[in-house]
């Protein structure tokens, strides 16, 4: 055969491939719906928890180390929602790249799924690098602004913990940025694997450097980047080694239509974590100010204890919306690739089974921290406390959270509305919820209620948003009836 023929041979052949890897994820349209929910949701719901744990796990050990105790908890929470800010920027990223790249795959349109990814990696490591900056330079003025001179000793602690965090900051965005990409790609249990690595990591390694070695809130801040490292390095393992997406030399080359195309599908998980810190930076000034106005915490030795115990349920809440989130986020490429491929039946039964599963969630959370609210504080270093410690805790639990069935179907529908491709919707929403409703109301209420207006804000808001996300849920569910194509918001 000539060298003609054989370039023609070579030539023809190569078409035959991409079929191939455009029929790996056809599963997703074929195989029972709950069975693709359990098989996507349960490995993200992990993945997040661990995601969530790596903070918790710090204040856990903090709090039970008696030359830390309650300053160094209030100096975790000064310091969490500038994590928060991260985390935001990278599942925006993360987000928003594995709506777009389901939707392309169910629509066959491999070139767009593999240039959005390398453009994402891009984009992450970019802001990574911007955000570290930042925060390394106006270091005093931002803790300042989250409540970090609450008193001196919390003011000390918080900022040996934010240097060592901030210098994790780029591995920190680039694993949580890839995770749903990952997921994506059709390997959620590898998304899960790596997190889980890592946090394993991190737990070995807080009561070694914290109790062992006495480096306070450096060890803690250490051991949580040592994780971070670690999971960073597993994504990157992973890019090289994907399935149904290969990447290219020509995936990073930049393409802005593309990256507004996918950031504006992850502008929603945007929101709903920087509308918290919105709210944390509202609620911890809120707890300062209120709190130096009550007869107990206004003594300087308890000044930190509002602080501390708010930021403690914030946690719980934490891992309670970690699952209602995982449950949603989990759909996301389920959802994306039924809609791409005209399946708006099954893309309406999973949104039922969610909103089902998203209530259950809320309903067992509520039981928790209604019947259990001692228990949960005790893990956080209450023996080493006041009394008055545990009584703002049992307090802080049975009020902040008692709306926790209505947090979680909340969450729930935005998300999946960005997974419907309905951002414009979803960002709305997640909007009122976070930033009018959540930080409006904690400013608002302790004019009326003093310190126990911080803890009314949550409920109020809640209840408000749960309003407007029934008639949104029912319209959606119109919507998914109805047999034309649906509209992209």
């Amino acid at each position: 055969m000539s060298k003609k023929h054989k370039k023609h041979s070579v030539a023809k052949s190569k078409p035959k491939r991409a079929p191939q890897k455009e029929k790996k994820n056809a599963f997703l349209e074929t195989q029972p719906v709950g069975v693709l929910m359990r098989k996507y949701a349960v490995p993200c719901i992990i993945s997040l928890l661990v995601a969530a744990l790596y903070n918790i796990v710090d204040q856990i050990f903090i709090a039970n180390a008696s030359y830390l105790g309650s300053y160094g908890n209030a100096a975790n929470t000064v310091v969490f929602p500038l994590t928060v800010v991260a985390l935001a920027i990278a599942v925006m990223i993360g987000d928003g790249c594995c709506a777009f790249v389901s939707i392309c795959l169910g629509a066959k349109q491999n070139d767009n799924a593999h240039r959005s990814i390398g453009n994402a990696i891009v984009l992450c490591v970019a802001s990574s690098v911007v955000l570290t900056a930042i925060y390394l330079i106006f270091q005093n003025p931002i803790l300042t602004m989250f409540g970090g001179r609450v008193n001196a000793e919390t003011f000390a602690q918080s900022k040996e913990y934010f240097l060592w965090i901030s210098l994790g900051i780029p591995f920190y965005m680039f694993g949580q940025a890839m995770n749903p990409i990952i997921r994506s790609d059709g390997s959620p249990k590898f998304a899960m694997i790596s997190t889980l690595a890592g946090a394993a990591v991190n737990i070995v390694l807080d009561p070694v450097f914290i109790f062992g070695c006495k480096w306070g809130m450096m060890g803690a801040a250490v051991a949580t980047v040592m994780g971070q490292i670690l999971t960073a390095v597993l994504a990157v393992w992973y890019l090289c080694h994907m399935k149904a997406v290969r990447l290219k030399r020509d995936s990073f080359v930049w393409h802005g239509a593309l990256v507004r195309k996918f950031l504006s599908l992850g502008i929603c998980s945007f929101l709903s974590q920087i509308s918290l810190v919105a709210a944390m930076a509202a609620i911890n000034n809120m707890l300062r100010q209120y709190g130096a106005a009550d007869p107990v915490f206004g003594q300087a030795q308890y000044a930190q204890i509002p602080m501390a115990v708010v930021g403690i349920v914030m946690k719980f809440f934490q891992i309670v919306i970690s699952i209602s989130v995982g449950l949603a986020a989990g759909c996301i490429p389920i959802v994306g690739y039924n809609i791409g491929a005209g399946r708006k039946d099954r893309a309406k039964e999973l949104f039922t089974k969610l909103l089902l599963a998203q209530a259950a969630v809320g309903a067992v959370a509520l039981l928790i921290v209604e019947l259990l609210p001692k228990q949960l504080i005790g893990i956080f270093g209450a023996a080493n406390e006041s009394i008055y410690y545990t009584q703002f805790a049992v307090k802080s639990f049975r009020i902040y959270l008692c709306m926790m069935i209505f947090a979680c179907v909340n969450k729930g529908t935005f998300i999946y509305l960005q997974s419907l491709g309905k951002a414009v919707t979803s960002t709305l929403l997640s909007m009122v919820r976070e930033i009018v409703f959540g930080v409006g109301f904690a400013l608002l209420l302790p004019v009326f209620f003093g310190l126990n207006g911080v803890l009314y804000s949550m409920p109020v808001s809640d209840i408000l948003t749960f309003m407007i996300s029934a008639v949104v849920i029912w319209y959606t569910y119109r919507e998914l009836s109805d047999k034309t194509k649906l509209p992209q918001a």
